[in-house]
């Protein structure tokens, strides 16, 4: 089916009789619904005695009245009217005895519907043997079984009445991490892993102390046996973001926010610095990902707009890399292309900021955040920048007079030093540029494809910097 089915219509025969049979204020009746649930029962229990083992066929007429049962329960009074009934021991029931994927999808998803209510998630929640069953689930083999357990498992970490509870469950059940990372680095499919990355996510989010414990954990020895390899939290957070990133530019952005959050703690630093470790690859990767999707040479100052949340999440990423990766490479390697792609970005940020074309862009958080990380980034590379690669980023067209001015005014007010060692190299490389980011009060703008210099109001110190010149 392309969609669940629409919800029964009202089969009272009396508008008195009808009222009594409808569900809150809804036109759907309580009487299909037991019967629905009870046949249900009898279904399963029926299955299981003849055939404990063998694989059960779900009725298209039985699929189709379960599927109007998933709709009905996004409505809050239905919602209700399930819990009253016990439905929660129902589904859980029917999981344990289930033989068929279609239909244990199915009672998971009514689950998920049911605990997107405060009140009708609390109390699932507090079902301990529901709770057990579902981290079962994540190492289930059927991906839209996998993908409507982890839909459920993210409402519920979700709402903050009942997240604790969650949280100590899988803090207790040390699977849940091997699960999870075995769906991260084997799964193709886009939906799934979307949603599994939501999940990693909001975990590491709210509970950095677990966020550690996955970082650092080793297989253990029960997973050993079941014949469980070793696997990194990164590494498959990083596989996870390869397939996605073509099919996906969102799902894409929940894997990079994951690994920047793995980026904020001692534990994350040390394994992407460690030289046999999974930082190289990511670095590679989100540099590439940068430069090769997110914002190409010849994209207007629009693109900027539409993918600043994700430039600020892959910037925070490679920054964090580029801190401790003197284990795994040279620093001098940089590549060309990227801080070509943080010139060019902090230069359409300026000039968002000094053609007084949208009084929105100068207040836009975000776009302020992603300049402030791209300029301490500069400032880094630019502290020890070699003169080569100066001089390559020169010969390919990188820096120019206009990015030249922009990296002046981006790292004269925080960044001195580095802007005196940039100046430096480029002294010795190209005087001309030299001279021109010693210049007070000029920047560059663009206006219809023009290159044009106007007066900005870059601050006063820089007047009294010295200006290094070719020996």
């Amino acid at each position: 089916m392309d969609r669940n089915p629409s919800p029964p219509p009202d089969t009272a025969d009396g508008e008195e009789d009808g009222d009594l049979d409808a569900i809150g204020d809804t036109v759907y009746s309580k009487h299909w619904l037991f019967s629905t649930l009870t046949r249900l029962i009898h279904m399963v229990t029926e299955h299981s005695e003849v055939d404990s083992e063998g694989q059960m066929q779900l009725p298209e007429d039985d699929e189709e009245d379960l599927c109007r049962v998933w709709d009905m329960a996004m409505d809050k009074d239905v919602a209700g009217f399930l819990q009253e009934f016990k439905a929660t021991d129902i589904l859980l029931g029917v999981i344990a005895k289930s033989r068929c994927p279609r239909l244990t999808e199915i009672c998971v998803g009514i689950l998920g519907n049911i605990a997107c209510f405060p009140d009708t998630c609390l109390t699932l929640s507090q079902n301990e043997d529901l709770g057990a069953v579902l981290l079962l689930l994540l190492g289930d083999t059927d991906p839209p079984t996998l993908l409507e357990t982890s839909r459920l498992l993210l409402t519920c970490v979700s709402q903050k009445d009942v997240c604790s509870i969650w949280l100590q469950r899988i803090r207790q059940q040390t699977s849940v991490r091997t699960k999870l990372c075995f769906i991260m680095c084997s799964s193709t499919n886009t939906d799934l892993l979307e949603k599994v990355g939501e999940l990693v996510e909001k975990l590491f989010d709210l509970d950095e102390e677990l966020m550690k414990g996955w970082i650092t954990a080793q297989t253990s020895e029960e997973e050993e046996d079941e014949g469980e390899n070793s696997l990194d939290v990164a590494s498959c957070l990083l596989e996870a973001a390869k397939q996605l990133r073509s099919e996906s530019p969102n799902g894409l952005e929940v894997y990079l926010y994951a690994l920047q959050l793995l980026s904020t703690i001692d534990e994350g630093i040390q394994t992407f610095a460690a030289p046999d470790g999974p930082g190289k690859a990511i670095w590679d990767f989100v540099s590439d990902v940068v430069c090769e999707d997110l914002y190409q040479p010849n994209d207007l100052p629009v693109v900027l707009q539409e993918q600043k949340s994700i430039l600020i999440q892959a910037f925070a990423v490679l920054h964090a890399l580029y801190r401790c990766q003197e284990q795994w490479s040279n620093r001098s390697d940089t590549s060309l292309p990227l801080i070509g792609t943080i010139l060019r970005l902090l230069q359409h940020s300026t000039e968002g900021k000094h053609d007084g074309s949208s009084k929105e862009d100068t207040k836009d958080e975000q776009l302020q955040a992603l300049a402030e990380i791209t300029a301490e980034f500069l400032a880094d590379i630019c502290i020890q920048i070699p003169k080569d690669t100066v001089a390559d980023l020169v010969k390919n067209g990188y820096l120019t007079e206009k990015t030249t001015l922009t990296a002046a005014s981006s790292l004269v007010p925080n960044f001195k030093t580095s802007f005196q060692h940039l100046q430096s190299m480029l002294s010795e490389t190209d005087p001309h540029l030299a001279d021109m980011a010693s210049l007070p009060g000029l920047s560059c703008h663009r206006d219809h494809g023009e290159a044009q210099m106007f007066p900005v109001a870059l601050p006063n110190f820089i007047v009294g910097l010295p200006v290094f010149t070719a020996a």
